[in-house]
């Protein structure tokens, strides 16, 4: 039987909530609208880019005024809006997706997806000293599906809302770099026959498994057809669909490697005896678990769910958009938080790292499309 305190609580909950709720809510609808306009379209700018934008301006003008009043609705959208997100972002798949690209599209995503991410954290880490979270957001989002993917994979690495604007940051400078820029290689291409592959088919391969963002994808496989367009998106939601199996297994790997610090602490503790240095009882701390991001399991199950049962079309594009609007109001939520100075602190190094990124997207996408393509046909 539901209490009166039980009540009280839950109506406590809701007040608190809704301020920052309805704040985040604002800056997402007006991205939302703005993102509608015919020259943003054109830009392949989406509405989750603008939401952070739009929120970062907000964040750091008139936000800190109202912000004790705000926060923990603020803080609601950008961590449980976030997943439910996520989960819901599976809707716009089907299984059936992979079979449109073959076997081709999905080793050419698989091998894309990991040498990229892998380039991100070796680069990061070893060659620009930055933090493995940075690293790591900047490569997920280079390597998967821009934003969306940064966001999905902060949970994992729990990183800060500062590392997660620079990574976000990086994926609007050259996903919208690769818009204008793709299109004219692809004609470039056509004239001098730099590489075998000239058809829109194989072009809309190229740009769906190299450029960030979805929305990118589609403004650059536009400019040059509507075929190219199609397989451009079939070839991206491929990659997206692969950001639940990389999810866990990052989150498997950080476990591995928190495993083996714990035990390199063990062995420094044992060798300096008992005058060398204590720790509280056992002396370690207690061992790390495996994290399964419950929302990547969810994502999958609405893509299976999507696959298996004909949903009605209107259902389908109904929650297409309920997703757009949570997910643009968790991205205004990080943008509400996140300070200018943070971002300035980070210095080049982020963004000279995605740009090594973006020239291994293009240099090296061309090398495994063209190479991939050849093996398999």
């Amino acid at each position: 039987m539901v209490t009166r305190q039980f009540v009280e609580n839950r109506l406590f909950s809701v007040r608190r909530l809704a301020p920052g709720i309805l704040l985040a809510a604002l800056v997402a609808w007006i991205s939302i609208q703005a993102a509608r306009s015919p020259w943003l379209q054109v830009t392949g700018i989406s509405a989750l880019t603008l939401a952070i934008v739009l929120g970062m301006v907000v964040g750091n003008s008139l936000y800190p005024r109202i912000a004790a009043g705000s926060a923990a609705g603020v803080g609601f959208s950008k961590q449980t809006l976030l997943r439910l997100g996520i989960v819901l972002y599976g809707i716009r798949l089907t299984f059936q997706d992979i079979g449109h690209v073959g076997v081709a599209g999905v080793v050419i995503d698989t091998v894309m997806l990991c040498s990229t991410f892998a380039l991100a954290w070796l680069l990061g880490t070893r060659v620009f000293g930055l933090d493995r979270n940075t690293a790591v957001l900047i490569g997920a989002g280079s390597s998967i599906c821009g934003a969306a993917a940064v966001m999905a994979t902060e949970p994992v690495v729990r990183g800060r809302s500062d590392q997660v604007t620079v990574a976000v940051s990086t994926v609007v400078v050259f996903g919208t770099v690769a818009i204008f820029l793709y299109p004219a290689l692809y004609h470039l291409n056509l004239q001098y026959h730099f590489v075998s592959a000239t058809s829109p088919t194989a072009y809309g391969l190229f740009a769906g498994s190299t450029i960030h963002e979805v929305a990118q994808v589609v403004a650059a496989g536009r400019a040059v057809g509507e075929q190219a367009a199609n397989t451009a998106v079939i070839a991206k939601m491929v990659r997206v669909m692969m950001l639940a199996p990389f999810l866990v297994a990052l989150s498997a790997y950080l476990c591995r490697s928190s495993d083996a610090r714990r035990s390199g602490d063990a062995g420094e503790q044992a060798s300096a005896g008992p005058t060398g240095p204590r720790r509280a009882e056992s002396g370690l701390p207690a061992a790390p678990r495996i994290t399964i991001p419950w929302f990547a399991l969810g994502f999958v199950a609405v893509a299976a769910l999507n696959s298996l049962v004909q949903l009605p079309h209107d259902f389908v594009a109904l929650t297409t958009q309920f997703d757009t609007v949570v997910l643009a109001t968790a991205m205004a939520a990080l943008g509400l938080t996140t300070h200018v100075s943070a971002i300035r602190s980070a210095g080049i190094k982020p963004l000279a790292l995605a740009l090594l990124l973006f020239v291994w997207l293009i240099g090296g996408g061309i090398a495994i499309n063209t190479s991939v393509a050849a093996l398999l046909h």
